[in-house]
């Protein structure tokens, strides 16, 4: 830390308890008391330096009782004022940035200025300010924080706004562009790159200075003067991710909360303050926090609105937080989408509200930038398009969420399905997660009657299940009759065309083969064997689904009984049709809808044609398999 040294006579101060005394051999002829500290000081020195104190002398020279002075409203108080009395003394003393705002708020107060002496102490400490103290990054931070408890007299000499401008213009400044002698957070170079000891080039090259090197400074400030360094900083044009960067060093600093959600970091904690203060706190940082998207991590956002929930922020500042997280859901992770709920209800163990209203918040978003609808692409473009991206990502969390929060047995139907229901049907290219989620909700909620499931279920679409989902869909005992007559259709006709592809390139094969064989002695002699070895992976493919077709077959066999003795005690099969109903879509073939018409006249045709049709593709597998 830079000084200057004042004086040149030796300090002949001397304290006694409460008291100073000047031992200069002469008595003491005035009394000055600041706060409950007594000096007993000589007149001439005082009056010779200070207006103020030469008119209060002039005042009490005719008192009987000695010459006493009263300050009670020094700044800076008795420490202040004994540098000020050494001075006027003449002894020898330092200027430092650590008292000299207290001494030029004193000097001021005691009226110190050039016209009573030459080289007084205001002139002194302002050149001391403006030469020395402002020119360094850590002296003016340092004058910075002792402003604080010089208010409203270092803000009205103008102090506060100076040492706010020189922070704001060494910190927008990239500290790599800097000349020499670097700045004291880096190694001091030279002119040519190298770096000095001891005034000595040792060659070694230099290292680089991280944008955010003055994170840890500015949160040593207070808040008020933080919050002005900000927004000095943001009228001089810094990046607003420096701006998002810093305000999260500082509310991890001060917020407890949050720096134990991200222990990852690096930021040294002080003294907890109070709730109120965090409270306060918090609803500060949220509106300083800049609102573009990306400038601030979904991770520092979401810990921010847990903790803001725990301190009872306002309505307010919880609002502007899930409309933040909204705008980059899709960068979230389950881990930290998984709110307490924190209400005093405690109705679900999860805050599933919130969450709701963070995804409305992105859709909404989605929709004003322009985001695909359903009615504009297909499956193929829905699997490729990198604008379908985000909402692909989000449905895909917010399936997973759902799972997480599905075991809750206080979990309300109506508010499983609105979350669920929320997420446009195309933002899923499958809903194997959507699925998953309903069973888990089905196998916690077992009272749930026939009508609850059906319902629940309606909310994923069959044809949009993979085939793995299917199979464990087809026997799944918690699923409703109906549903699962709708999974095997569907997983059946997805094992016809899977077969049928596995048949188009197994001939495609097969017919490459006199091309291929004539190409054995040349260069890409193998590519044959490459053949061979897929072919060979398309018969343990074609064995596969030829087991799964046998599996089915005594599915169908075993539901064809079912559907028999369910007959038997009603008036023939005039109910089955209703009971085993398709929901089909409108994108089915011709040959399809015929099919599922039929099935509606008639059950047990519905079954044969089943069988018939799990027939006809065993038929078509190679006889060689």
């Amino acid at each position: 830390m830079a000084c200057t040294k004042l004086g040149s006579k030796t300090d002949a101060f001397q304290r006694q308890g409460q008291a100073w005394f000047c031992t200069t051999g002469l008595p003491s002829d005035v009394t000055v008391e600041v706060g409950d500290m007594s000096f007993h000081l000589h007149k001439f020195p005082l009056l010779s330096k200070s207006s103020l104190l030469e008119k209060l002398i002039k005042e009490k020279s005719d008192d009987e009782e000695g010459c006493v002075i009263q300050l009670y409203d020094v700044p800076g108080s008795a420490e202040a004022f004994e540098i000020v009395a050494k001075f006027c003394y003449g002894m020898k003393l330092e200027l430092t940035a650590s008292n000299v705002v207290y001494l030029r708020c004193a000097a001021e107060h005691l009226q110190m200025t050039e016209e009573i002496a030459e080289g007084n102490l205001i002139a002194q400490t302002e050149t001391f300010l403006n030469q020395v103290v402002l020119r360094s990054w850590k002296d003016s931070l340092k004058a910075l924080q002792t402003c604080s408890d010089l208010l409203p007299h270092a803000e009205n000499l103008q102090i506060v706004k100076r040492c706010i401008e020189s922070l704001a213009v060494k910190a927008c400044t990239d500290p790599n562009l800097f000349g020499w002698p670097m700045m004291e957070h880096g190694v001091m170079q030279s002119p040519g790159g190298s770096v000095l000891w001891n005034g000595i080039s040792t060659g070694a090259r230099p290292r680089q200075c991280s944008s955010d090197w003055w994170y840890e400074d500015a949160s040593s400030l207070s808040l008020p003067m933080y919050k002005r360094l900000i927004s000095v900083m943001e009228s001089r044009g810094i990046r607003q991710e420096m701006i998002a960067g810093s305000l999260t060093y500082y509310a991890k600093r001060y917020l407890p909360g949050l720096n134990r959600r991200h222990s990852q970091g690096s930021v040294a904690l002080t003294a907890a303050p109070s709730e109120e203060e965090q409270k306060n706190l918090l609803e500060e940082i949220d509106s300083l926090l800049p609102f573009q998207k990306g400038t601030t991590s979904t991770k520092v956002l979401l810990g921010l609105l847990r903790t803001a929930m725990i301190l009872r922020a306002s309505p307010s500042c919880i609002s502007n937080l899930e409309k933040r997280i909204g705008m980059q859901l899709d960068q979230a992770t389950l881990e930290d989408l998984l709110l307490p709920n924190f209400s005093y209800s405690m109705e679900t163990l999860y805050n599933v509200d919130c969450v709701q209203r963070i995804l409305v918040h992105f859709l909404a978003m989605d929709q004003a930038t322009g985001g695909a609808s359903s009615g504009l692409v297909d499956d193929e473009q829905l699997m490729g398009s990198p604008s379908l991206t985000p909402l692909t990502t989000v449905a895909k969390l917010i399936d997973g969420y759902l799972a997480e929060v599905a075991p809750d047995i206080n979990l309300k139907l109506p508010k499983f399905q609105s979350l669920a229901a929320a997420v446009p049907d195309y933002g899923r290219p499958l809903d194997d997660g959507l699925y998953r989620a309903i069973d888990i909700y089905l196998k916690a909620h077992p009272w749930l009657t026939e009508a609850d499931r059906e319902q629940l279920c309606r909310l994923m679409d069959c044809q949009k299940l993979s085939l793995e989902a299917c199979t464990h869909a087809a026997q799944n005992e918690r699923l409703p009759l109906r549903v699962v007559v709708q999974v095997l259709f569907f997983e059946q006709l997805q094992l016809r065309t899977s077969i049928a592809g596995c048949l188009l390139v197994s001939d495609n094969l097969d017919g490459s083969r006199p091309l291929r064989s004539g190409l054995v002695g040349s260069s890409e002699g193998g590519g044959w064997a490459t053949a061979v070895r897929e072919n060979e992976v398309l018969k343990v493919g074609m064995d596969h689904m030829r087991m799964r077709v046998s599996e089915l077959e005594k599915e169908c066999s075993s539901m064809r009984q079912e559907i028999e003795k369910l007959g038997r005690g009603r008036s023939g099969w005039s109910s089955v049709p209703r009971k085993f109903g398709f929901r089909m879509k409108s994108q089915m073939c011709s040959a399809q809808e015929s099919s599922v018409s039929e099935q509606h006249k008639n059950g047990t045709g519905k079954i044969e044609k089943l069988q018939a049709k799990l027939t006809k593709h065993k038929k078509h597998l190679p006889a060689d398999m």
